[in-house]
Order: structure tokens, then sequence, then C-alpha cells
């Protein structure tokens, strides 16, 4: 069995992004759905998840991660854009 590790971008309800890693994109959004996710997101509710990328690596994983975090709200929603996500979400 060949693990996957993802980087994923959630769209939460005051417009933010919030970026993340999981290695289960299924569990990790019921999660953050239900505000028992990350501590950002418990007071952004509710998220929808916009986006993900899929690795086989965990460090590669967690580089993209760290990468999008470090990148300002227009260099996000570009990479997202670029990446085949609505612009029309971001209106």
């Amino acid at each position: 069995m060949v693990n996957k590790y993802y980087m994923y971008v959630l769209l939460c309800g005051d417009n933010s992004l919030y970026g993340g890693f999981t290695n289960d994109l299924n569990k990790r959004l019921l999660k953050h759905q239900s505000g028992n996710g990350a501590k950002y997101t418990r007071s952004h509710l509710p998220v929808k998840m916009i986006y993900h990328e899929s690795f086989e690596h965990k460090r590669d994983a967690l580089k993209a991660e760290y990468a999008f975090k470090h990148q300002s709200r227009y260099q996000k929603i570009q990479y997202l854009i670029n990446n085949g996500v609505s612009k029309n979400l971001f209106q």
C-alpha cells in the first residue's frame, strides 16, 4: 500500500484561506467542520475544502504547506487559480 500525503486549502467563512497537511482528506475536513480541527479554523467556520495536492512523501506535502502559508493572500489566490480553482471564489 502506498501512503498518500496531502496539502490542502480551506476557504473559511470569513473568506480567509487556511493551508494544512494530512494523510486523510475526508477525516481532516470533518474535523475542521466540526470545530475540532485547527485553532484558527474553529473561529472561522464554516470551512470548505477548495484545493488539495497529493504527494508520495510526507516531507514534500509539508514543504508545500509551508510554502503556501508563507505567501501573501494575493500570491495564494494566484497559486490556486493557476492550479484550477475558480477565481469566482475570491470575488
